[in-house]
């Protein structure tokens, strides 16, 4: 059998090219060695303001693209975190092995707490993150957990939750490991901070026509002259065309960037393209699936049926090392 990777997607709308050259294409990758294994991950949501009318839709949507994105269900399983109770459940036994002081420490926690527009918004499932999320993964036996830097402290704690459950009723839990994603930092949004919806400096993977083009033409450059010999490396433009381009395509770029005598447009232009025809195929599958929903519903119906089998022989064990059987 081959090792558990296990991931969560939260459902925060369309995916942008930040997302999927610094997780998706990499989970692509995985799906040969690892039984992966990625949950919509519908109650975290909770933990922060939202919109409850868009959220079953959006939960919907974060399946349909990212199998558009690459995600085949006939390689790894997808199915939505509230359609398994057992992650709940998990989540307040490993809530009673957990010391507030850790929790307290999260650095996600303190950072969104303090961004909070009243304290109405730090509530006890914010603070608790964490522990559903250990839930979430050792549900499923996963050894490999891909992440950002900003979640390793996360996983982390998982490690630690299942040593305190193990060290207190017996060996039940296998420990994962945290698999850094360190490109997530590395991509460059419009406005040239770190690509992110809550920056509002985001280009779609499935944005197309005037929108697309409106997004990358405004991208912000400096104001060097055109006939100026430019460092590519700094630059917003070369860096994302690096992530869609053949190497010798990037190479060449960034040997006309530092000759002089290339501007900023007609780098653009060329990313612009290049962007264009490399998410095409995620376009065009996006409507295909979009033209067949219920083969989307019967991917998440069939993938929560199968985790709730294994879910639940796993909780079976923890119940009944805590002596609840």
């Amino acid at each position: 059998m081959k090792p558990v990777l296990f991931s969560g997607i939260q459902p925060s709308g369309d995916i942008h090219i930040g997302n999927y050259c610094g997780a998706i294409r990499n989970w692509v990758r995985l799906l040969d060695t690892y039984e992966a294994i990625f949950c919509i991950v519908d109650y975290h949501t909770l933990t922060q303001p939202y919109d409850r009318d868009l959220l079953a839709k959006r939960t919907f949507d974060a399946a349909l693209t990212n199998i558009a994105a690459g995600l085949d269900p006939a390689r790894c399983r997808i199915f939505v975190q509230s359609h398994v109770p057992q992650h709940t459940e998990l989540a307040w036994v490993f809530s009673t092995v957990t010391p507030m002081g850790d929790l307290s420490r999260m650095t996600q926690f303190k950072e969104k707490a303090q961004r909070a527009e009243t304290e109405s918004y730090i509530n006890a499932g914010l603070f608790t993150y964490p522990v559903l999320q250990a839930a979430d993964i050792l549900l499923y036996k996963a050894v490999a957990v891909p992440v950002g830097e900003d979640q390793v402290q996360h996983i982390e704690l998982t490690r630690d939750m299942a040593g305190f459950f193990n060290s207190t009723y017996g060996e039940t839990f296998r420990l994962p490991e945290p698999m850094v994603e360190e490109a997530t930092a590395k991509v460059p949004g419009t406005d040239g901070q770190k690509m992110s919806k809550s920056y509002g400096n985001t280009i779609g993977i499935f944005d197309e026509g005037k929108q697309l083009k409106s997004r990358v033409m405004g991208i912000v450059t400096d104001s060097q002259p055109v006939e100026a010999p430019k460092d590519p490396e700094p630059n917003t433009v070369y860096q994302l065309y690096k992530l869609v381009a053949e190497p010798e395509e990037a190479a060449e770029m960034a040997d006309r960037f530092r000759a002089g005598g290339y501007g900023y447009g007609e780098a653009k232009k060329r990313l612009l393209a290049a962007v264009d025809a490399y998410f095409a195929p995620f376009r065009d599958r996006r409507k295909q699936l979009e033209a067949d929903r219920d083969y989307v519903e019967d991917v998440l119906r069939t993938g929560a049926t199968r985790a709730r089998a294994e879910a639940r022989t796993v909780l079976n064990r923890a119940r009944a090392a805590c002596g609840i059987d």
